[in-house]
């Protein structure tokens, strides 16, 4: 099984890197994204009033829960509550959420943003090191998934503070229709189990390499970069990160068992990611053993982005198995928006 998912994994991604789809059209942003509130925390509130006035998004795009904001994890129980409420309040037309709180980013053995996007389903769900199923999302052409599929990916509006989430807010929409320069660093990592990802660089660099600048690193800390688009890694702690410049829009993640761990976990937060200037981060937050299609496949990321597609769409559509995995980040940042 394993192994099998492997190579469908590379065969799609050398179909997506030969350019065989439609080029992406805008996303309507303020018509197909709703943002959920947290009523029960303050900074939840104050989070979503700053992503509503910086992306226009209307009121009736807005839809108000309560949930355990000190909390980490919340039962299947609590969140099929609040799940059914927001079913019934979000227009039909909506396609993506946003969460606009940084905890609870967990339910029971799913990543919040996978459970608001399927709805809580085990099958999403691995004890150990198992498979779990696939996203019908995963490498898809549509525009529309709750349209087309009956998904709505979801983004976490997180961070150590109002003023990051804040900060990350502004860089996503700093970002769009800039055409930045920045550079793609593959590292390759002194950590064979959190490196599998790597044999999936030489086919990134020889496809889009004429389109964007990519560079495959041998190191396990980067330093010192001026110009940071991507920075796809595999290790526990990833040192120096702040020692580098992340250009509007960058995505950065780090192949670990509990990098989706926002708080209090043992392993480095993607939440580092976000405070050193990054706009976007995935980690996992149930141990998902080294399955490279629980983890961004970062040539599906890297193409659909640099084509046109928003942060949530190619993030979002470049990994394979996300039920264990959270997205954090600026869902509509679009620094390609009209290349194609």
């Amino acid at each position: 099984m394993w192994a099998r998912s492997v190579l469908l994994i590379r065969l799609a991604a050398a179909v997506l890197l030969l350019g065989v789809f439609t080029p992406a059209l805008a996303l309507q942003a303020s018509q197909q994204l709703a943002i959920v509130v947290n009523e029960a925390d303050p900074i939840s509130k104050r989070i979503a009033d700053y992503y509503q006035v910086k992306r226009g998004i209307p009121d009736q795009n807005v839809i108000t829960v309560s949930l355990p904001a000190q909390k980490n994890s919340i039962s299947r129980k609590a969140f099929e509550r609040v799940y059914q409420q927001v079913k019934r309040d979000t227009p039909q037309h909506i396609q993506f959420y946003a969460l606009a709180w940084s905890r609870p980013f967990k339910v029971a053995c799913m990543s919040i943003t996978s459970a608001f996007a399927f709805g809580f389903d085990e099958a999403y769900c691995a004890k150990g090191c198992n498979s779990t199923r696939q996203s019908a999302y995963f490498n898809a052409s549509s525009r529309k998934p709750y349209a087309d599929l009956g998904i709505r990916p979801t983004m976490l509006l997180a961070g150590e503070s109002l003023d990051q989430v804040r900060d990350m807010i502004d860089r996503g929409v700093a970002a769009d229709a800039t055409l930045p320069k920045g550079t793609v660093y593959l590292v390759s990592t002194s950590n064979k189990a959190r490196n599998v990802r790597a044999q999936f660089y030489p086919l990134v660099k020889e496809k889009l390499g004429k389109r964007v600048n990519i560079r495959i690193e041998h190191t396990d800390a980067l330093t010192d970069r001026e110009d940071v688009l991507f920075y796809v890694t595999g290790l526990k702690e990833v040192e120096a990160i702040d020692s580098n410049h992340f250009v509007n829009g960058a995505i950065a993640d780090h192949l670990t068992s509990a990098g989706g761990v926002l708080f209090g976990g043992q392993q480095m937060s993607i939440l580092r990611w976000l405070e050193a200037g990054a706009t976007a981060s995935y980690g996992t937050v149930v141990e998902p053993c080294a399955f490279v299609q629980k983890f961004p496949h970062p040539g599906i990321v890297i193409d659909r982005y640099t084509r046109g597609e928003t942060l949530i769409e190619a993030y979002w559509k470049s990994v394979a198995w996300p039920g264990q995995g959270l997205f954090v980040g600026e869902p509509l940042a679009a620094p390609y928006a009209g290349i194609l």
